[in-house]
């Protein structure tokens, strides 16, 4: 008998992992965040199977339902949003399963910071403007931050930051970044990234509060702050220089004919499937994104 911690991925139920969803499928007990794991997941349970919403049980109840299911036998799908290693609380839990004996492993999941910028089709990491992506949080009324984990300290970084579980303590986050990042500097509130409802408020750390506020959004909101966001000219990547030779792509030219020339293909006729070309910004300056786009 084995606990499996997967990550469904943020909201899009097409997200999750095939070993996650396998696991899924075959496990006689699921136990689900109900608030942010979507439904189509936890559908594809098997018939009969003993599916339970965590959502209002705290961690003995929660305990308690895995230790049942070793007696029987039973394997459990223990499904968490997004990634289980990032603000799941699974540590506590695997703790616990350990005291027990009960062996568990984790299945991980894609992130909403990533889905996020795949849907605004934005690179993270540019040369010259950032190499370095931050994922935090701020300290409301969730667990404390350690010292040296406040913003005011990791912003002098200059890195791009993900900021998770705080769209309610905006004000916190726009007074602590301004003297580090400028007024001027591009924000991103991510809202319910992945689901049917996702939408994206572009703004500046000068009037990202008020964009928000008026869009109404409460919870289940990133907030990614960073130069990225409106970076038009940076310098390319040595990655694909052409002087730029390695194991890989060594200075010898590659033989000719390797590889069919394009005109030798099937041609073809389609629409763009460029994410950017779905974006649009309503009255609010909100951009919605179908989450298949």
């Amino acid at each position: 008998m084995t606990v499996h911690f997967i990550g469904a991925g943020p909201g899009a139920p097409d997200l999750i992992t095939v070993r996650g969803l396998n696991l899924i499928r075959r496990c006689p007990v699921c136990l689900y965040a109900g608030s942010l794991v979507p439904t189509e997941v936890v559908a594809e349970a098997p018939a009969g199977a003993r599916v339970i919403d965590t959502a209002p049980l705290h961690l003995d109840a929660i305990i308690a339902e895995m230790s049942a299911a070793e007696t029987l036998g039973y394997d459990v799908a223990r499904v968490h949003s997004g990634d289980p290693s990032l603000y799941g609380a699974t540590a506590e839990q695997m703790r616990r399963l350990d005291a027990l004996g009960i062996a568990y492993d984790v299945t991980p999941g894609s992130q909403a910071y990533a889905a996020a910028a795949a849907a605004l089709a934005c690179e993270l990491t540019l040369p010259d403007v950032s190499q370095t992506v931050i994922l935090t949080r701020t300290a409301t009324r969730s667990s404390s931050m350690p010292p040296g984990e406040d913003l005011a300290t990791l912003g002098r970084s200059g890195a791009t930051l993900a900021i998770h579980l705080s769209v309610t303590n905006l004000a916190n986050v726009v007074r602590e970044l301004t003297p580090l990042y400028g007024v001027d500097c591009p924000v991103v509130a991510a809202y319910r990234v992945g689901w049917p409802d996702q939408a994206f408020i572009r703004g500046t750390l000068v009037d990202i509060r008020g964009k928000v506020k008026a869009a109404g959004f409460t919870r289940t909101a990133l907030i990614l702050v960073g130069r990225v966001f409106g970076a038009a000219h940076f310098t390319d990547s040595r990655l694909y220089a052409a002087d730029h030779h390695h194991v890989l792509r060594p200075k010898a030219a590659c033989a000719p004919g390797a590889t069919p020339p394009l005109s030798s293909l099937p041609g073809s006729s389609r629409q763009s499937t460029d994410p950017r070309d779905n974006l649009g910004d309503d009255e609010h300056g909100v951009r919605r994104v179908k989450p298949d786009a």
